[in-house]
């Protein structure tokens, strides 16, 4: 038998900026499932106020995130040179 040296490596082939597009459908899926359930619970307002306050549940849940957990608590730079 012979030996090939084209052995298909996962982590030299898969890009690694498709990680960083998987996380952000997750944070935005999750934020604004959550969102959709805060704003419905609420009662009373009319379809702007219901869109403003939706939007800002969205924004402070990637705010949340991105910022205060992903940055401060796991402490990983999401815009950072890997080489």
């Amino acid at each position: 038998m012979t030996v090939h040296n084209n052995v298909h490596i996962p982590s030299e082939s898969w890009p690694s900026w498709t990680w960083y597009a998987i996380e952000f459908g997750i944070v935005l899926a999750v934020s604004m499932l959550v969102s959709r359930e805060i704003t419905d619970f609420m009662e009373g307002l009319d379809g702007v106020q219901q869109n403003w306050i939706f939007y800002a549940i969205v924004a402070g849940i990637f705010l949340l995130w991105y910022v205060i957990i992903r940055g401060m608590v796991l402490k990983k730079n999401i815009l950072r040179n890997r080489y």
